[in-house]
């Protein structure tokens, strides 16, 4: 009997509830909950009516839709500040979405942005479904509208961020990063990408303050480094680009990009013992890369091993058969060119391609065309560059040692 009562109790207070919302919002959407509740409440008065006993199922399915399921959503209404009809546009929208009917989820969207023209939940949705069909100026207004309605999520001015850039407004981008990152310096992903806009648009300097910044709170991170590298080598201080590269390979020595470019930055400077190591030890990271061949062959070329450099060669076009071109180019390898094999066209169009970032295409092609210059230079050519680097090594050694 005590059961009885709490029951009817609980389930008329949720019912009252829901009808003054439904009432109040003057939303269809509750009519749903409504029904819900109703039909358990029906079955319990059958029972109470016809004086029978339910077994367990009924029981607890009765409790179930006449109590626990809307009593839930309530409590998601008090507690994450959100209406029923948001959750259920969204839920649906969702549904849509995996289904891929993304027309279908844009329905449902509007519907709910029409009904509640502040629902923080359902310009952020919309905006992600604009971003996924790269619909850039769309998405941007909708973040836009959600950082009116509620500015103080991170997380959306980041994506508004990235989003501004991709609508072609890097300028606008770069203001709302650094908007972000004075309030939050130590925001690794908005630094990372201030930092990889600034280098796109080839302001280097500012680039570097904002990776050294983000070293502050991340002293540890292999991708501050590496981009550091990058920046660095984009304004010829190859001796700080260095510098990071090797910072970077010592965090993570199974990547291979830092070592290429330690080498590469090792062979502009004439070192060319530097240079084959660390050429040597790009190739064993995690791919091989055709790049690390092609600059071991060039150090075996100045060094006067034909042998040597052939075979380096043949291993780089199998790797990159677009690379037998470009080696045919180079006067620097005239006396083995004809050694080189030339790819078949079936490798070529199965070959794996490596994977690496624009970003980074970028920084090692720069190193390239200076490298290229290297390969001019005889053998007394790299005797001198080595002595001087020598000398200068020696001279920064006595100063310390003051």
């Amino acid at each position: 009997m005590i059961e009885k009562i709490i029951f009817n109790l609980l389930a008329f207070a949720i019912f009252i509830i829901t009808f003054g919302r439904f009432i109040r919002k003057n939303d269809t959407s509750y009519v749903y909950i409504l029904g819900i509740e109703f039909l358990g409440i029906v079955i319990n008065f059958i029972e109470l009516l016809f004086s029978i006993r339910l077994n367990i199922f009924f029981r607890v399915l009765i409790y179930i839709l006449a109590i626990i399921i809307p009593g839930i959503i309530l409590l998601i209404e008090y507690y994450k500040k959100v209406d029923f009809p948001e959750m259920l546009n969204i839920t649906l929208a969702k549904i849509a979405l995996k289904s891929g009917n993304t027309e279908q989820a844009k329905e449902y969207l509007f519907k709910l942005i029409n009904k509640y023209p502040d629902s923080y939940i359902g310009h952020k949705t919309l905006a992600e479904v604009y971003e996924k069909e790269e619909k850039y100026s769309l998405a941007v207004d909708e973040y836009i509208r959600t950082t009116e309605i509620n500015n103080k999520d991170i997380k959306i001015n980041l994506n508004l961020a990235r989003l501004l850039n991709k609508a072609e407004r890097p300028d606008d981008s770069i203001t709302m990063l650094q908007d972000i990152l004075r309030k939050k310096p130590e925001y690794y992903d908005a630094s990372n990408l201030l930092g990889e806009i600034l280098y796109s648009n080839e302001r280097y300097k500012e680039a570097i303050n904002v990776y050294m910044n983000a070293l502050r709170y991340h002293p540890g991170d292999y991708n501050l480094y590496y981009n550091l590298g990058m920046v660095c080598t984009m304004v010829n201080d190859f001796q700080r680009a260095k510098e990071f590269y090797q910072k970077a390979a010592e965090i993570n020595s199974l990547l291979y990009n830092a070592k290429l470019s330690i080498g590469q930055i090792a062979l502009i400077e004439g070192d060319l013992d530097e240079a084959e190591r660390f050429f040597k030890e790009s190739i064993k990271g995690e791919e091989a890369e055709a790049g690390s061949y092609y600059y071991l062959s060039q150090v075996a070329m100045l060094r006067g091993d034909k042998e040597k450099a052939t075979n380096y060669m043949n291993i780089a076009v199998e790797l990159e058969p677009n690379m037998y071109k470009k080696v045919q180019k180079e006067n620097v390898f005239t006396p083995i060119k004809a050694e080189i094999k030339k790819p078949e066209k079936e490798k070529n169009e199965e070959r794996k391609k490596t994977k690496m970032l624009l970003k980074e295409k970028k920084a090692i092609n720069h190193l390239s065309k200076i490298c290229s210059l290297s390969s001019s230079l005889n053998n007394e050519d790299i005797a001198m560059m080595k002595k001087i680097k020598e000398n200068e090594r020696n001279r920064e050694d006595y100063q310390r040692s003051k």
